[in-house]
């Protein structure tokens, strides 16, 4: 597929450009280049055992993790149950590793390696490159998120969700700002052994403001009025919402209103700033 050129332009070797035979056309479907660059995503993955285990055991296991600290906490005065806050903590752990985390090593990496560069001579546009890129991670996240509902609904006692559909607008919303911001944070990451500190500060951010590894009711009413507008927040708000049908629908809408505004943003962001090539 990197082998395809657009017409008039150069390969990697030289050869192309006006004067020259007209480069050859792919007519394959964008599904199927998609496809193909999910597969060839999801092979590279598998061969880097370090972001296997990221993206794979450490959302499953973070949320025992903080399973102590939250039973400590009133939950009951609170008006909460440990279902619920466990199941948005789980969830909210895989947007951070199977997607955000695992992503801006993979964007990074291919950039280093000059894939993306590559894979832009071709017929693929930016945007399915990215796509493309993303959808490994994506899918992990999802496939983690579903079972870790199930998970918390026979074992925590979480019960079926009041409103699914607002589980499910969460769901998404929060892995598509995952891998937005994993692709900005990649244009800002200058090799692949600094991926991990230049994503730790969304991580940290998200995991005590954002209902991840605290909830967002126990918060000072000041803190959390700010923790609010946080990236993942909206996603998360809906994600527990979606179990507790204790949002409003006034709430629900403005919740979707906040995170579909830092989707825009973040796209916008990574169409401006993010970069193709290696730094010199």
């Amino acid at each position: 597929m990197s082998g395809l050129v657009r017409r008039g332009e150069a390969t990697a070797d030289g050869v192309g450009g006006p004067g020259r035979a007209p480069a050859v056309r792919s007519f394959a479907p964008q599904r199927l280049r998609l496809r193909a660059l999910a597969r060839a995503e999801l092979t590279l993955l598998g061969r880097n055992r370090s972001a296997v285990v990221t993206a794979l055991l450490v959302p499953l296991a973070l949320p025992f993790t903080v399973r102590p600290a939250i039973d400590q906490i009133d939950l009951r005065k609170e008006g909460l149950s440990v279902g619920p806050v466990m199941l948005t903590a789980a969830i909210g752990f895989s947007f951070l590793f199977a997607v955000y985390t695992s992503l801006v090593s993979a964007y990074v990496a291919r950039r280093e390696e000059l894939v993306l560069k590559r894979l832009r001579t071709g017929e693929l546009k930016d945007a399915e490159i990215l796509v493309g890129t993303a959808l490994p991670a994506v899918c992990i996240g999802l496939a983690q998120a579903l079972l870790l509902a199930v998970g918390c609904a026979v074992l925590l006692d979480a019960g079926v969700p009041e409103a699914p559909w607002l589980t499910l607008l969460g769901l998404l919303f929060g892995l598509l700002l995952s891998a937005a911001l994993a692709a900005l944070t990649a244009a800002f990451t200058r090799t692949t052994d600094s991926a991990q500190v230049t994503a730790l500060p969304l991580v940290l951010v998200s995991m005590m403001g954002s209902g991840i590894a605290v909830p967002a009711d126990i918060l000072p009413d000041r803190v959390a009025a700010v923790c609010a507008f946080l990236p993942l927040s909206p996603a998360e708000r809906l994600v527990r919402a979606g179990w507790t049908g204790e949002l409003s629908a006034s709430g629900a809408l403005e919740a979707v209103a906040l995170a579909l505004a830092w989707a825009v943003v973040a796209v916008f962001a990574v169409r401006r700033w993010f970069r193709w090539e290696p730094r010199r």
